[in-house]
């Protein structure tokens, strides 16, 4: 059976065909830099990657470019051939704690919840409606980021504000990127042989994220309300004082969409640094010397490390840290500079092992007190999986 998972992020698009049950990758590819110039997108089938660089001003092009490559490359002779489709959401709010076939009850939900995840959950409707045009019958599965983070407790899920804005409106931590967490989660105890453990995993993306798992369940995340907190992001400010909302609106004449629109889209490292959210370009232009892709850069950095440090404690040590999406699973000098910053823990790394992009690798000393690892995301399989199931 063939089944066809889509991950859409906030700048781009990943997606793999899969042969069910047997989790064969018939092709797969990721558009990037959507809504960015110098956009493109690379596929890899039977065994050759190709790369076209294209305009993609929006999800909606970069669907019409993926099911173009499945028509021209015969992985389906006809898109009817194609049983389901799974589909990465970021937000299911309380509603969905678990995977479910996308109604149209179940899209008008998800749109509902748009404010709670501006950047993503649009993209995410975009990818369905238009699959759902181009392939009718093909079941649609929605996979929800906020599903593994269900786990937290009260303690960690409820922010210090009045208990009655959790119970009339829903105002509590939720988390983000949790079928990328619950993957890595699971990889790293098979490496480690064992069930039983205290993992930090670090989504490192365009959009980050990082959880503390204890014997495979999320006890707290980095990310909370909305996927805008925690991390210095590509164009999210990550944790403000919410006090600064007020304030700027005071001294500029802002309005609150004003506000919100600067905080997901023109802050972190593209709001520093005023040159890119792109962590490619932020490290070019620290070759160049630009000071404030500098800047950006040390205070990216900083809040992951920080994240770090207050998870080895909540989770009482550490059995593993591991590093994975676009940033933490290629940029060698991120990571570096991440393990340099946990010394104090007794983290030591191995430069040569680190020398490694995109590939499942041990890169930490063997004297180190926490053994780091680069594993490589599968959002898609899983997500697959959810499809196939309710495909069958």
């Amino acid at each position: 059976m063939k089944i066809l998972s889509v991950n859409a992020g906030s700048s781009s698009l990943k997606f793999q065909m899969y042969e069910m049950p047997e989790e064969t990758v018939l092709i797969s590819g990721v558009f990037e830099r959507i809504g960015i110039e110098n956009s493109f997108y690379t596929i890899k089938v039977n065994g050759e990657k190709i790369k076209k660089e294209v305009e993609l001003p929006n999800h909606e092009i970069a669907v019409e470019y993926l099911t173009k490559e499945l028509l021209e490359n015969h992985i389906v002779d006809d898109l009817s051939e194609i049983k389901g489709i799974g589909h990465r959401l970021v937000h299911g709010g309380d509603k969905y704690a678990d995977s479910v076939i996308l109604t149209e009850d179940v899209m008008n939900t998800v749109e509902e919840l748009t404010p709670l995840a501006p950047l993503h959950n649009p993209a995410n409707l975009v990818g369905v409606r238009a699959f759902k045009k181009a392939i009718p019958d093909a079941v649609a599965v929605a996979v929800f980021d906020t599903a593994f983070h269900q786990t937290m407790d009260e303690v960690s899920y409820l922010y210090g504000t009045p208990y009655e804005w959790y119970q009339n409106y829903g105002v509590r931590k939720y988390g983000f990127h949790g079928t990328s967490h619950k993957y890595i989660a699971g990889r790293v105890n098979e490496i480690l042989g064992h069930e039983n453990t205290r993992v930090i995993t670090c989504h490192i993306g365009n959009g980050g994220s990082i959880s503390a798992v204890k014997d495979g369940k999320c006890i707290d995340t980095s990310m909370g309300f909305t996927p805008n907190a925690g991390l210095v992001m590509g164009s999210r400010s990550g944790d403000i004082d919410a006090t600064v909302i007020p304030y700027i609106m005071d001294k500029t004449g802002m309005s609150i969409k004003e506000i919100d629109t600067v905080l997901n889209k023109q802050s972190g490292l593209l709001g520093i640094s005023g040159v890119s959210s792109d962590s490619r370009d932020i490290e070019a232009g620290i070759e160049a010397g630009n000071e404030r892709c500098i800047l950006a850069q040390k205070m990216y950095i900083r809040r992951i490390i920080n994240y770090i440090a207050q998870y080895y404690v909540e989770l009482g040590g550490c059995d593993a840290i591991v590093f994975t999406a676009g940033v933490g699973e290629n940029s060698i000098n991120v990571r570096k500079q991440i393990i340099e910053g946990l010394q104090a823990l007794g983290v030591k790394l191995d430069e040569e092992a680190n020398n490694v992009r995109g590939k499942e690798t041990l890169i930490t000393s063997s004297d180190s007190s926490i053994p780091c690892y680069v594993i490589p995301t599968d959002e898609e399989v899983m997500i697959a999986r959810d499809a196939y199931h309710f495909s069958k």
